[in-house]
């Protein structure tokens, strides 16, 4: 069980980055204070670059038909080219689910690594048929 001590939108602790999810190269997804807080495991880190491309990050939440319908996330980091880098994640990657009531924007989706924040950019939130999604933004 991953431990994340807040601090409004900060992750001041968490115990994830010495866990066997972050060893195995699973993100993580926490929600606090209208932010979204990817943790990033090691393996992962040297898709920042990518990442810091994006101007928004879209959140779409929905099942994954490929895993048998399992309830999982994309987020993909919109930078305006034909391939965004795109994280998938499991709804087990993520500590809740947010209601269909927050669909559309007003927060902030942040990324962090074992040495702190790495990124801040603004989130768009949507429900989906399917996940994969990869579809561009249209407001609802």
């Amino acid at each position: 069980m991953h431990i994340i001590e807040n601090n409004g939108q900060a992750v001041a602790h968490t115990n994830y980055w010495d866990s066997q999810h972050a060893a195995k190269g699973y993100a993580f997804l926490s929600w606090n204070a209208g932010a979204g807080r990817v943790l990033l495991p090691d393996t992962l880190v040297p898709a920042l670059a990518d990442m810091r491309a994006g101007r928004y990050v879209i959140v779409s939440q929905g099942p994954w038909h490929q895993l048998g319908g399992r309830e999982a996330w994309e987020l993909l980091f919109e930078d305006g080219s034909d391939a965004p880098y795109c994280l998938h994640l499991v709804a087990e990657q993520s500590d809740r689910r947010l209601p269909d009531t927050d669909q559309g924007g007003g927060f902030v989706v942040t990324v962090w690594t074992r040495e702190g924040e790495q990124l801040c950019l603004p989130g768009k939130y949507r429900k989906v048929a399917e996940i994969p999604c990869l579809a561009p933004w249209r407001e609802h």
